[in-house]
């Protein structure tokens, strides 16, 4: 690995800005009395290894029971996007994870985004999973889906027009979507929160996954769309807005076919049901990987957007309807009872 001065001259001139910008509003934010405070979301693992997920921010801990407290309560009930954006991400503050009884202290990275793999023991099932920034006294907790040695089958599922109405593709309308719509006014696709709860009930061991190209500002206002819209809980796979340190943005596509790659290394034995739609690159990227990887695809399940939602989407995707992917089955659906009916066709039990 390359060392920290070598490292920095490399990264590009956007990242350097963006670098220094988040560094003049820390300076700011702690001149004002904010604290490291840790946003915590659900990880996943097996029971040698779980990976961690959360979010370091600079904020300040209303008083108990102060009126800022009762405020910031009622907040949660109803948040528009752009309130996850102003915040501060802070990447100075070494955070304390406990995990069975056992402390491992881990390093946002520059975007104060934690994500680690720590070694444990753990029985497989749900484990709550404690994390501190030092120097705050806020404590968040996390689940993590311990999944059993034995599992052979999961769900992967894009979330932006496949679990949730966005037509995200349109600059305009995500802006909208992302910055001023109250969370509550975002639409969930029909049928899907019972195709994924039937999926996770006949496979009570599955570990059921949501990955996006959203960045992590918004993890929390979908956490809190998912459950209440009654989809089954899992860990969210999002990525990061801005620059890298090689390049003007980070590509939404890679980040999907990087997380998709890294699940099948962590979980050689798991056959995925991967859910997307046909609005962006779903179709490509589910079609590439089931070429690289067969045996660890069960099924590729897309929907299809109606012709109002492939407009503002800025059309469908243009890769060819596929029947097979060198075994794997592909179906095709407008909702989710529809893929359901297929699915099961096919031989994958819900």
């Amino acid at each position: 690995m390359a060392s920290g001065p070598r490292y920095a001259k490399r990264m590009h001139r956007a990242a350097r800005l963006e670098d220094a910008f988040h560094a003049f509003r820390a300076r700011r934010a702690l001149r004002r009395g904010c604290l490291p405070t840790v946003l915590s979301y659900p990880g996943y693992g097996t029971t040698s290894w779980i990976r961690v997920l959360g979010r370091v921010v600079l904020a300040k801990d209303p008083r108990p029971g102060s009126r800022a407290e009762r405020k910031n309560r009622r907040r949660e009930e109803s948040v528009r996007g752009w309130r996850s954006f102003v915040s501060v991400p802070y990447s100075e503050a070494d955070v304390l994870v406990e995990v069975d009884g056992t402390t491992h202290a881990v390093r946002p990275d520059r975007g104060g985004v934690i994500d680690e793999v720590i070694p444990v023991c753990l029985e497989p099932g749900t484990h709550a999973v404690t994390l501190r920034a030092v120097g705050s006294g806020h404590v968040a907790n996390a689940p993590v889906q311990v999944v059993p040695d034995e599992a052979s089958f999961g769900v992967i599922s894009d979330v932006d027009d496949t679990v949730m109405v966005t037509a995200l593709p349109r600059p305009l309308l995500a802006a909208w979507n992302t910055f001023v719509l109250d969370e509550h006014a975002r639409v969930p696709t029909p049928g899907m929160a019972v195709l994924l709860e039937r999926l996770a009930a006949a496979h009570p061991e599955a570990p059921v996954l949501y990955v996006s190209t959203g960045a992590w500002n918004v993890a929390p206002a979908v956490t809190r769309f998912l459950s209440r819209n009654l989809f089954p809980p899992g860990a969210l796979l999002l990525t990061d807005w801005g620059p890298t340190h090689d390049r003007w943005f980070r590509s939404g596509r890679l980040h999907k076919e990087e997380s998709l790659r890294r699940l099948a290394s962590e979980f050689p034995r798991i056959k995925w049901l991967l859910l997307g739609d046909d609005g962006q690159h779903d179709e490509e990227i589910y079609a590439r990987f089931a070429r690289e990887h067969p045996d660890n695809v069960a099924a590729v399940a897309i929907r299809q957007l109606s012709t109002a939602e492939s407009v503002l989407a800025g059309g469908r995707s243009k890769a060819q309807r596929h029947t097979r992917t060198i075994g794997v089955p592909w179906v095709y659906g407008a909702d989710g009872a529809d893929l359901l009916a297929q699915l099961v066709a096919t031989g994958i039990r819900a």
